[in-house]
């Protein structure tokens, strides 16, 4: 679902302001790109792309420490919270007067505290904003389904994760895709569906959550 949401904001960034807003490895290109074509103030403005990406992922991950110490329902709710703030920031003023820089940023901002968090929950095994190291992972999985030793457990685990891993890039894929149709018609305002989509993976969460506390109780 946050490759998905992933996917809609790319879209929306690069139609609307044609700008990435949901990784920060092309921002670099440009800044180097600018530097030499001597455009310093613009070169500047990719620094702070790839500082707000950083600023949303350091606060991501300082929520999740805090919060995590702490007797509450769940540490993640904090940071998609965040997130569907900034989503909605740009949902309702994107369209409006506000700056493509300022709009860029927020996303980024946003995209980072995505990041991060994803990250946490699956101790680095996969990231759903961008899809250069899911691919990467992906292509080394294959192989070792080709070359690895027939141990059934080992198979089994790697024939998982590459599903994990088709299952994201697939939906970030169809997040892109329908963001692009939406985008066309309703703007920036297509950012209403992404915090649909937060709003449920945060209430799944919720209740899972409750449900396993339940058990533990009943058990006991």
């Amino acid at each position: 679902m946050l490759s998905f949401v992933a996917g809609l904001v790319n879209v929306c960034g690069v139609m609307q302001i044609q700008i990435l807003t949901t990784n920060v490895t092309g921002h670099f290109a440009y800044f180097a790109e600018n530097i030499v074509l001597n455009k310093y103030a613009v070169a500047i403005t990719f620094i702070l792309y790839v500082t707000a990406f950083l600023a949303g992922a350091f606060c991501s991950s300082l929520l999740i420490e805090l919060f995590s110490r702490k007797s509450v329902v769940s540490s993640y709710v904090f940071p998609i919270s965040i997130e569907i703030i900034c989503l909605l920031f740009v949902a309702f003023f994107g369209d409006a007067t506000v700056h493509p820089y300022v709009i860029a940023s927020i996303l980024l901002f946003a995209m980072g505290t995505q990041n991060a968090l994803v990250s946490k929950i699956s101790n680095s095994v996969v990231r759903t904003t961008h899809l250069t190291g899911l691919f990467t992972d992906l292509g080394i999985e294959l192989s070792l389904l080709l070359f690895h030793k027939r141990n059934n457990q080992n198979i089994r685990k790697i024939k998982q994760n590459i599903y994990l891993k088709f299952v994201i890039i697939l939906l970030f894929f169809f997040g892109s895709v329908l963001g692009g149709f939406l985008a066309l018609q309703f703007h920036f305002k297509t950012l209403f569906v992404a915090v649909v989509c937060l709003i449920l993976a945060m209430s799944y969460d919720y209740f899972k959550l409750s449900y396993v506390h339940l058990r533990r109780r009943l058990s006991h």
